[in-house]
């Protein structure tokens, strides 16, 4: 099975920004073509998506997780990645950045989970046979994002199936930072090699990890050298006792779940 893993950044590709935050308001028309040329080339059974346009200006109203899965074949699952209480759904642009799934065939289950603490909270579970997937965008401060990894932990702690966690972990101290959390649930980080994944352009820090149970057999992981996104994408190929590709089911299943 292959998981593809990548922030993309609303779309809006990976040059440097000349002003603060002054990429991301870059529409994404062209981009988002070059990204499902990339996805489509490298085959993922499941792609997790960061940083995604759900509908505002910058894609000309276009949900780009819809676009991307209608261009692939693929389907998905999207949500905006603040909490049902946040003020930022009161805020243009803001109300339609969203993290989604993508999957070669439909999904037998997904659920929206919202950590307690931090801006962005959303936590997307995908449960397939024999197999269960996590996507993860954590927050930017230092305490706030170890409040998340400690929620995170019961989440996972749940879990009676193999299982991973990707995501951007927005983790500034790289493999450090998730070694408590790598320990209490007995994951194991499938970049051996420690290889940074931020900026794309100049990869200097590991902030995006694909965190595996030991019983996962990996059988290949490595960052396409692109720039597409400020990020480097992740590709882990791996095999799984009792866990197949999603398959055709007959009825998805969503629900948002807040773990306070």
């Amino acid at each position: 099975m292959r998981l593809l893993v990548y922030n993309i950044r609303y779309g809006t590709g990976g040059r440097p920004l000349w002003f603060p935050w002054s990429g991301y308001l870059r529409h994404t028309s062209a981009t988002l073509e070059t990204l499902t040329r990339f996805i489509d080339g490298l085959d993922p059974d499941v792609v997790g998506l960061l940083e995604v346009d759900e509908g505002s200006f910058r894609s000309g109203r276009q949900n780009q997780a819809e676009a991307l899965a209608e261009a692939l074949g693929h389907y998905h699952a999207c949500r905006c990645k603040y909490g049902a209480s946040s003020v930022a759904h009161l805020i243009p642009v803001l109300n339609k950045q969203s993290n989604a799934f993508l999957t070669r065939d439909s999904l037998a289950t997904n659920r929206f989970h919202y950590l307690d603490k931090g801006f962005k909270r959303l936590v997307i579970e995908l449960e397939m046979e024999g197999l269960v997937i996590y996507l993860v965008h954590l927050a930017v401060t230092f305490r706030t994002r170890h409040h998340q990894l400690s929620d995170l932990y019961s989440l996972v702690h749940g879990t009676d199936k193999p299982l991973i966690v990707a995501g951007d972990f927005n983790a500034w101290w790289g493999d450090k930072e998730i070694q408590l959390f790598l320990a209490a649930t007995k994951l194991v980080n499938a970049n051996t090699r420690g290889l940074p994944s931020f900026p794309s352009w100049q990869p200097r820090r590991q902030l995006d990890f694909v965190l595996h149970s030991p019983e996962i057999r990996p059988q290949r992981f490595w960052m396409p050298q692109v720039t597409f996104s400020d990020h480097l994408p992740l590709v882990f190929d791996f095999e799984c006792p009792g866990a197949l590709a999603p398959q055709a089911a007959e009825q998805t299943v969503s629900a948002a779940i807040p773990l306070s």
